[in-house]
């Protein structure tokens, strides 16, 4: 790369032009050649300007970033391991304009607002057929072509498409890319310049011209521990107007070493704080993003599973709605009979009514909760979906409260950047005593350039005509206020830290030794909601032996408290499955596959 920005030099440069007027035949002359000179530079810069331009254009493509980018987070989430995985995106290798023209720099942005007089509103009949209109919207939703979901197919598509996890994804993608910013900065950086000057004097009638391009090259280099490193080409050329004619011409270089380094303030791991900050903030977003797909997979799977159970309360509404339409019917045969009082066959119809609009409000509720599912899953609201029944078994362990606290204290990966930020407290602290140190600082700088007095120097360097530099400066700290003051709010800060690690840790203890106790209240809740559920149905067996020595009250009754039953039984075997899960992800344990999926733990098969 250097060597071809050394060979390229002469064709970005141009010459110096000085002339002192003395005749109109010199006059002529010195316009033909200024003329020439300058427009020779112009179309020079202006070549210069499509390189820039071309390499603006080749600066759009983001492949060589992308593949930076990966490396990075495949880097850090190797360090976190435990299955963890990095985000694979494909984003266009260019960043294209943004489309919008004038409207994206609209300083008054319109706005639709009508006035209410420009609006309408139309009554509707009272006397409508709302079963009709209900059964049309229901109709509309219906999922008998619709594409069928479950549970694996819900979290495969859930990691592909579902905003919150792409967000995640992209929050640590954006940290591996400060991290790269930050790594850059401590690379050679490389600078460019090339300037034109044009200068006419006039002095007692004559008159002074110059034209002249310079051009420069540097690399700079940031030091690890302090200060930097940094080496200056300079081209330069002067073409004497008066000699142009013999072709005179003259031209010269020299090359700049130079480097400043600090001795107290400044130096030592404080020089690259930033870089330090940005290496442990990669890490702790790796952590955050696999934390994020446990805690993702148990809420997508809670609601999955609530859709499953609002099916089957709708199932089970159904059930006793034609139950009491049959209780309905056959007490209005024995009121037509004479057999039973109207109160009691009225009682029947008023239930099957009340059954009718809580079967309503049920399909209502689920059609809700679907559309509700399919954005969270980024999914077209209008997009039809089936969510069918997947056999999805996890054991419930067998551990104790300690038990349970020693695996979070251990895998807990929230924990660990809790920790891990104390410690960015710690070092915060000794950065600001840094600070009140005073400066001393070496710096030296070598100058070499080509040969003095000849026509063209060339690339050949004099290190006879070197000069050397050398400075030593110590500023001691008169006034040190702000950096007092940031002392002490480091410290300050450090021991907020350590309360809020604490206290986290605190509240993590209680959690996970609660979702160690809701394991086994959910199992006794099922166990107690299984042995009603039988208990009502033996109750009603009994109850269709002798249909007419029972009143119709005691028979809603049975039928209710049979709905009642099976409610309470389908959402305790819920919420075991759910506790169980937040145990997992409570003691860190749970682990997510690549797609999406549930990975079991080593021993769980021994339990189907």
């Amino acid at each position: 790369m250097i060597g071809t920005a050394f060979s390229t030099r002469n064709a970005l440069c141009s010459s110096a032009v000085n002339w002192r007027a003395s005749s109109p035949g010199d006059t002529l002359l010195a316009a033909k050649l200024l003329a020439k000179s300058f427009f020779g530079a112009v179309l020079r810069l202006i070549a210069l300007g499509f390189a820039i331009g071309f390499c603006a254009g080749c600066a759009s493509d983001l492949q060589d970033i992308d593949a930076k980018t990966d490396r990075v987070m495949r880097e850090k989430v190797s360090l976190v391991g435990g299955g963890a995985i990095a985000p694979e995106r494909n984003w266009p290798s260019r960043v294209e304009t943004p489309p919008g023209g004038r409207s994206l720099v609209e300083k008054n942005p319109a706005t639709t607002n009508p006035a209410a007089k420009d609006l309408s509103f139309t009554v509707a009949d009272e006397q409508r057929d709302i079963a009709a209109r209900l059964a049309q919207y229901e109709s509309s939703d219906d999922t008998t072509n619709a594409r069928s979901m479950g549970l694996p197919a819900v979290l495969t598509q859930a990691q592909r498409t579902a905003r919150e996890h792409l967000n995640a994804e992209e929050e640590y993608i954006l940290s591996a890319i400060r991290l790269l910013v930050e790594r850059h900065r401590f690379d050679i950086q490389l600078f460019g310049s090339s300037g034109v000057t044009y200068n006419s004097i006039h002095t007692d009638g004559n008159r002074d011209l110059a034209l002249r391009v310079v051009n420069s090259l540097a690399a700079k280099k940031q030091l690890p521990f302090g200060g930097s490193l940094a080496a200056t080409w300079i081209w330069d050329a002067v073409e004497n107007l008066r000699g142009a004619s013999t072709n005179r011409y003259t031209q010269s270089s020299r090359l700049v070493l130079e480097g400043n380094i600090p001795l107290l303030r400044g130096f030592g791991d404080v020089a690259q704080e930033e870089l330090i900050q940005a290496e442990r903030s990669t890490i702790y977003s790796a952590r955050d993003f696999e934390n994020f797909r446990r805690n993702f997979l148990v809420a997508v799977a809670r609601d999955y599973f609530q859709l499953l159970q609002q099916n089957d309360g709708i199932a089970s509404l159904q059930r006793q709605l034609d139950n009491l339409k049959q209780l309905e019917s056959r007490q209005r045969s024995w009121y037509d009979a004479g057999r039973i009082p109207e109160f009691e066959m009225n009682l029947a119809t008023n239930n099957v009514l009340s059954a009718q609009a809580s079967l309503t409000n049920a399909i209502e509720g689920y059609i809700l909760s679907l559309d509700r599912f399919k954005v969270r899953l980024g999914l077209p609201v209008r997009e039809q979906v089936r969510i069918d029944a997947t056999d999805f078994f996890v054991p419930e362990p067998d551990t104790t409260l300690d038990h349970a606290t020693d695996l979070a204290l251990e895998y807990r990966l929230d924990l660990q950047n809790q920790r891990d930020r104390l410690d960015d407290s710690r070092r915060a602290l000794k950065n600001a005593q840094n600070n009140l140190l005073p400066d001393l600082n070496l710096g030296g700088s070598i100058t070499l350039p080509t040969k003095a007095g000849v026509r063209e120097g060339g690339s050949v360097y004099e290190t006879d005509d070197a000069q050397y530099t050398a400075t030593a400066m110590l500023n001691l700290p008169l006034d040190r206020t702000n950096e007092r003051l940031a002392l002490r709010s480091a410290s300050i800060a450090l021991g907020r830290a350590q309360r809020d690690y604490d206290k986290f840790r605190d509240d993590l203890i209680l959690d996970v030794r609660a979702r160690t106790r809701e394991i086994e209240r959910a199992r006794l809740n099922l166990r107690l909601a299984e042995e009603r559920v039988k208990i009502n149905l033996r109750r009603k067996e009994e109850q269709d032996l002798k249909p007419d020595q029972l009143d119709t009250q005691k028979q809603v009754d049975t039928a209710t408290d049979i709905r009642n039953s099976e409610r309470d039984r389908d959402q305790a075997k819920a919420d075991l499955r759910n506790s169980v899960l937040d145990y997992l992800v409570a003691t860190g344990q749970l682990r997510v596959q690549r797609n999406g999926q549930f990975e079991p733990l080593p021993g769980m098969e021994a339990a189907k």
